[in-house]
């Protein structure tokens, strides 16, 4: 069944695309606020960091209503590094807005979050924003969209999304770039006709996914989650299934559901609700909540692996203590722990050294926002230049994964991806032809795509090269 009162709405985009601007937008148009209140730009970018430096760090919940149905939006960064914000996102929505510069048109990071939508089989409706551009190409970058589609494996009902044209800083949308650009009624329109509300199944008990965590000075620890099955009470007691497969009782002291920006303290929540629960402590991402005559766990959250490390320590020059109060390797080591409970995507290792920890994450820029939030927040300690984390094979050599073409995979045998070594890219080039040790021939064209991989053994001389470039 699905809740036709109700639609959990992502929007993802490249960094820059107009997301929040486009949200500030809805805002205004649903009545969130009144005709003569002044609102601010980027309203859900309430961080300091993030008006700062003008992009979203971390995803953010709200709602609005249209119509009699009330519409979670959930507004995911689009700067790659906060990639695991995205996917846990994700996990809570029932469909997605694509958002695609009408000048740019599809940038890395619009194709990790398509990925992503259409791998969570979401319905996924594209905007074409700021068509008002003087560098706009509107048809090329819808048609550079179709193959995006295409090229992630979109199937035929994938492929037949709803477009619309928009010019999100004038709070305006359109069925055709033509059309008269009044307000944003038509995108209020096709997320209610389009978007379908969350599916449930009615004789499944309370089940609840932990996708995001906060803290309240008054409430303690906050569970964030969409209602996958059933209904939940205040007070009603609880149990929590954690990574460990164990069940911890708890109790709902509080729930409350978005309103606007704000939070409604609400005696029921109904089935595809995004729910706040309070008085939960022990509690990660990823954990399911249900009840206790029932226990059942969903499948947990998964996020891509990190890809650089950098190291964090204590400050032990001579200086140490002049620009902050929080020195400790204990209240550093805290510190760390707390982000990994908020952030999927941060991975925390304690080094040989005691007093230093190796922090894992998705970028240099989202390890750089983890420094700078720790230095404003009182911290003091050394960090290390970051270093890109390389798998290792049996033995020990690094080796990296290269995507090959769809059409590749039957004919070679190898799914998806191949492992080789790193240096392997460089050790020979003949005309287009590439070997990847110990097993491939990748064979290039002129824009430099990979046409054709042959099973072949490694030439003596390129094999000899090979191991004097691995030493």
């Amino acid at each position: 069944m699905q809740n036709e009162k109700l639609r959990n709405v992502a929007i993802i985009a490249h960094v820059d695309h107009g997301k929040t601007t486009l949200v500030d937008a809805l805002f205004k148009q649903s009545g969130v606020f009144r005709a003569d209140q002044e609102v601010t730009d980027r309203i859900m970018d309430n961080g300091d960091l993030e008006r700062e430096r003008g992009i979203t760090i971390t995803a953010k919940n709200c709602s609005i209503t249209w119509k009699g149905i009330k519409i979670n939006i959930i507004d995911t960064p689009g700067h790659a590094d906060f990639g695991g914000e995205v996917e846990r996102s994700l996990s809570m929505a029932s469909g997605a807005i694509l958002l695609v510069d009408a000048s740019e048109g599809p940038l890395p990071q619009t194709r990790f979050v398509l990925h992503k939508a259409l791998e969570a089989k979401l319905p996924v409706v594209v905007v074409i924003n700021k068509i008002d551009r003087k560098d706009a190409r509107i048809e090329e970058v819808l048609n550079e969209i179709y193959d995006l589609f295409i090229d992630l494996g979109a199937n035929d009902e994938q492929l037949d999304f709803p477009v619309l044209y928009a010019v999100g800083r004038d709070g305006v949308a359109m069925y055709h770039p033509d059309d008269e650009r009044k307000d944003l009624t038509p995108l209020f329109e096709t997320i209610v006709n389009k978007l379908p509300g969350p599916s449930y199944d009615p004789d499944m008990p309370f089940q609840m996914l932990v996708s995001d965590l906060d803290y309240s000075d008054y409430l303690g620890r906050l569970a964030v989650g969409r209602i996958v099955n059933g209904s939940v009470y205040n007070n009603e007691p609880l149990d929590c299934i954690g990574p460990d497969g164990k069940q911890r009782p708890l109790r709902a002291l509080k729930l409350q559901v978005y309103q606007g920006m704000q939070l409604k303290e609400v005696e029921k929540v109904e089935p595809g609700e995004i729910v706040v629960l309070a008085g939960i402590e022990d509690v990660t991402i990823g954990d399911t909540i249900c009840t206790r005559e029932h226990p059942a766990a969903l499948p947990r959250i998964t996020v891509d692996e990190p890809t650089v490390s950098m190291r964090f320590s204590i400050n032990t020059s001579p200086l140490a203590g002049r620009e902050g109060k929080l020195l400790q390797s204990r209240v550093i080591e805290e510190r760390l722990k707390k982000e990994t409970l908020r952030n999927v995507a941060i991975q925390v290792e304690k080094a040989a050294d005691h007093d230093t920890f190796i922090v894992k994450g998705r970028g240099e820029f989202q390890l750089a926002i983890l420094v700078e939030t720790m230095r404003r927040e009182g911290f003091e300690l050394s960090v290390g230049r970051p270093e890109v984390i390389l798998k290792k094979d049996a033995d020990g050599k690094p080796i990296e994964v290269t995507d090959i073409p769809a059409g590749l995979s039957e004919n070679s045998g190898v799914k998806n991806s191949i492992k080789q070594p790193v240096m392997a890219r460089d050790i020979s080039r003949a005309g287009t032809e590439i070997y990847v040790a110990p097993y491939y021939k990748l064979t290039y064209d002129a824009d430099g795509c990979c046409v054709k991989m042959t099973a072949c053994a490694i030439p003596e001389d390129v094999a000899a090269k090979l191991a004097e470039l691995n030493k």
